[in-house]
């Protein structure tokens, strides 16, 4: 499939100091680098991985923005979102496009979306979206998100919104985990999901980096929680024959890393509030820190990939 063309949102340039202010604010950033197919982490600001400007291709995420959210945890999320966008704007090398791994609104509501919009354009980056389970709150159950974001490159998705491409000699999946949540909240993929995955894998070398992103994890973090994807395994025994794996994903706004094999999983922070770790209060949701400390919890991610240069690079930045 060929690359996607470049936004012509415009550009603006926020600084350094801003970059700065971002991350602590946000929390995390992170940075993904694919190297010969392994993935590495760096901080957006700071970092050996940032200071290294990698020759292969970067990517940054950006996840859980809850446009609308404006409770005591947090109450302006758009501004927090958009401390994240200017503080990617500032990076020493440029992402080729963003990842949004969902929760682009808090109750999916069409002024939610067009604020979210505003600001994302401000990156002037092609941007590819997987649906949090607060995107698809609407009485279509996810038809708002999808009439917006749900298309996926040259109108390749499929059903609720999952889809493929390929750039760098990079494979990567978008999945849709929020749609018919089963008990306690754990995502789930379905039949129709999974029988689609197996197809777009077959044929594909084992040699293939592949990135998967979707919004619940798909390994099991917490699963009284709801931190979790029912049938996760499934989709995970179609990548295990693949070199290099990484996992992407949004939804418990923390970091949290496991390398199982050659699967790499990854959470990222969110840009809107923290929650608490798993199993250390009564419930999951917003969390309310100290003012001084908020954009120490919140930030984005990058990631970077350079050609037989070992794994991917995953930088986590907070906007503080």
């Amino acid at each position: 499939m060929a690359n996607p063309p470049l936004s012509d949102a415009e550009t603006v340039d926020h600084g350094r100091r801003g970059a700065l202010t971002c991350m602590a604010w946000a929390g995390t950033g992170l940075v993904w680098t694919l190297a010969a197919g392994v993935p590495l982490t760096t901080g957006l600001v700071g970092g050996p991985a940032q200071a290294a400007a990698p020759a292969g291709l970067t990517f940054a995420q950006i996840s859980d923005s809850h446009v609308g959210f404006d409770k005591p945890a947090n109450p302006d999320a758009l501004a927090t979102l958009r401390e994240a966008v200017a503080g990617i704007r500032t990076l020493p090398t440029r992402p080729a496009f963003i990842l949004h791994t969902g929760d682009i609104s808090h109750l999916s509501h069409d002024d939610q979306f067009d604020a979210a919009d505003q600001v994302l354009k401000e990156l002037g980056l092609p941007i590819f979206f997987v649906p949090g389970e607060h995107d698809v709150l609407d009485d279509g159950g996810g038809a708002a998100y999808l009439a917006r974001y749900g298309k996926g490159p040259q109108g390749a998705a499929r059903g609720a919104g999952w889809y493929s491409f390929d750039q760098a000699g990079i494979h990567f999946v978008a999945l849709v985990n929020v749609v018919n949540l089963k008990a306690g909240g754990l995502g789930n993929l379905g039949e129709d999901q999974l029988a689609w995955l197996a197809a777009d894998l077959q044929g594909r070398s084992d040699s293939t980096p592949v990135v998967v992103f979707a919004h619940i994890p798909l390994w099991t973090v917490y699963p009284a929680w709801g931190w979790g994807t029912d049938d996760g395994a499934r989709a995970l025994s179609l990548l295990r024959r693949f070199g290099s794996v990484t996992v992407l994903n949004g939804h418990i706004h923390q970091i949290l890393q496991k390398v199982e094999g050659n699967v790499t999983f990854h959470t990222a922070r969110s840009t809107a509030f923290p929650q608490p770790a798993p199993g250390s209060a009564p419930s999951p949701g917003p969390m309310k820190v100290p003012a001084d400390k908020l954009r120490t919890v919140l930030g984005v991610t990058s990631v970077a990939w350079r050609p037989n240069a070992g794994p991917l690079a995953v930088i986590d930045a907070t906007l503080a």
